[in-house]
């Protein structure tokens, strides 16, 4: 079989298609890329049919192009005019610069998550500390740590997870937030010695704004009635708090995988950006909202 160079600018578009259709594509890829992905992905087919159509030439496509090199097939306004529909095209660089900016920010925010939950992890552990020889005032002042920082942690997330928030509709982080809750508020923790959960220790969690609260009066009427079932409770609950962290961070579960998702959409736009908007047009530029702005920082700052 003949191999002609009139093959290759359809090979490298249908390449093009499959790798951006993956990026695009939060049922495949485990990316939220928003409610307006699917219209995306239509228009990056009705471009691939008006490449297939032209032929052109795979020349526009080359690796290694310089920022000077930029506009040279593209019009004032950074349209690209050999294109069928340059406007489709232009759309599709604007939206590839938002998700640019977006998965960037969403890398950094969704690191400091898994950070925090490290750090969570080793609090529910020190809780393991407590036994029958440590004083009720040893026993609050060990619990009021955990809480504080349990409420620090989750301060710092909540806003990235409501609704049109940074991380708003991101598996990885929702379910990070919502296990560790669920894992305070777990009703059987204390069961075996007639402790009704957590909260007959004092600590509940604030249904509205998700922090944690320690009654130190609560908590020392059951340390007097009960101390041996209440320590059993709180060693029970420091080591499940602690299992289910370290979960979170696995090989292969929520945030590894959702952070090597974003990694490797980043350096596909990364590695190609300048061709893509060669072929494609310039785009807008992306305008971030300040929580995207100082997420992005933060991410150029460590990782760029």
């Amino acid at each position: 079989m003949t191999i002609t160079s009139a093959g290759l600018p359809i090979n490298k578009t249908l390449f093009q298609s499959q790798v951006l259709d993956s990026i695009f594509n939060a049922d495949h890829s485990g990316l939220s890329a928003g409610s307006n992905a699917p219209g995306i992905r239509d228009l990056f087919s009705s471009l691939l049919s008006q490449r297939i159509e032209k032929n052109k030439p795979d020349a526009t496509l080359a690796a290694g192009l310089k920022p000077n090199q930029l506009t040279n097939d593209l019009s004032a306004t950074g349209r690209n005019l050999s294109l069928f529909n340059p406007e489709a095209g232009y759309k599709l660089s604007t939206f590839i610069n938002s998700r640019d900016v977006l998965y960037k920010a969403q890398f950094s925010e969704l690191s400091q998550i898994k950070t925090g939950v490290v750090q969570l992890q080793a609090a529910g552990e020190d809780l393991g500390a407590i036994t029958v020889d440590t004083p009720a005032a040893g026993v609050e002042v060990q619990l009021q740590n955990f809480v504080g920082r349990y409420n620090h942690w989750r301060e710092a997330f909540n806003a990235d997870v409501a609704e049109g928030g940074l991380l708003d509709n991101v598996q990885a982080a929702e379910v990070s937030l919502y296990t560790l809750e669920q894992s305070v508020k777990n009703t059987f923790i204390g069961a075996k010695d007639a402790i009704r959960s957590l909260r007959d220790l004092g600590i509940t969690v604030d249904p509205n704004t998700h922090f944690v609260a320690l009654d130190s009066k609560q908590l020392a009427a059951t340390l007097s009635s009960k101390h041996q079932g209440a320590v059993n409770a709180i060693q029970d609950f420091g080591a499940h708090f602690a299992q289910s962290a370290a979960l979170l961070n696995a090989d292969h579960n929520f945030i590894p995988n959702q952070l090597d998702n974003l990694n490797r959409a980043i350096r596909y736009i990364t590695d190609n950006q300048a061709a893509l908007k060669l072929e494609f047009g310039t785009g807008d530029a992306t305008k971030p909202n300040a929580q995207t702005v100082r997420a992005l920082a933060s991410y150029n700052r460590l990782y760029a």
